[in-house]
């Protein structure tokens, strides 16, 4: 039975990024981030019991695959997909086809995901962006834009717009980077090799308290810069 508790665990990611999907359908970007992060917690505790129970398995690393593609990568890219058909255009416009650039980030998870898979290197950090992370800074990001009309259609500041369409490239870009990015993984508590953790934990519980959802989405970028200034003097070497 205790081999099967990781799948379980793994399918109740899936689950919650199912119901992620239907409410960003829906126009509820708060509650889809909810699940989003719902999923995560999953993911975090489905890889961990699986190495306690010493049950890992092929199947195991293929489901959370899948799981991950409909909780990190498809969702997040439904939450935008509908944020951009309400702000951006009507139907019968010529432009109907922005919203439908959301579904990009969806492919660019997937081929992460795939590569994650097979990448030998990232056992204890990772290459380019995690899914997780990108789908809560989407997520968080949506959330506290909608909160700023009170979710009414087309009443957006069009700058928000161009914000959103010029970061939706970058986000594709660092899923698939070979930009290094630490991994909130101790093998000690002490400060020593632990010193970028530690700086970024310390940072961001006040900065997401301060302001949520907007110090979430704060928070998964200063993680990606924190990860950039780490890495350089290693490059250097």
């Amino acid at each position: 039975m205790k081999k099967h508790i990781p799948n379980i665990i793994t399918c109740c990611n899936l689950v919650s990024g199912c119901i992620a999907t239907w409410h960003a359908f829906q126009g509820d970007p708060d509650i889809a981030l909810l699940f989003i992060i719902i999923g995560a917690v999953f993911d975090f505790f489905d890889g961990m019991t699986a190495r306690l129970l010493h049950v890992s398995s092929p199947i195991g690393k293929e489901l959370d695959s899948l799981a991950d593609v409909i909780t990190f990568g498809f969702a997040p890219s439904a939450i935008l997909f509908n944020f951009l058909s309400t702000h951006t255009v009507p139907a019968t416009s010529h432009l109907w086809i922005v919203p439908f650039l959301a579904f990009i980030m969806a492919a660019f998870s997937a081929l992460r995901l795939a590569k994650f898979n097979l990448d030998e290197r990232q056992t204890l950090g990772f290459i380019g962006l995690p899914t997780p992370a990108n789908a809560l800074f989407w997520g968080s990001l949506i959330t506290w834009m909608e909160w700023q009309t009170g979710f009414e259609p087309y009443q957006l500041p069009t700058y928000y717009i161009y914000i959103v369409l010029v970061l939706l490239p970058v986000s594709c870009y660092l899923l698939v980077s070979e930009i290094p990015m630490f991994a909130l993984k101790f093998k000690t508590w002490g400060w020593q090799g632990n010193e970028v953790k530690y700086i970024f934990v310390l940072t961001c519980i006040p900065l997401i308290l301060w302001q949520c959802p907007l110090g979430l989405a704060a928070a998964i970028a200063w993680y990606v810069v924190l990860s950039v200034v780490y890495a350089l003097p290693k490059k250097s070497k």
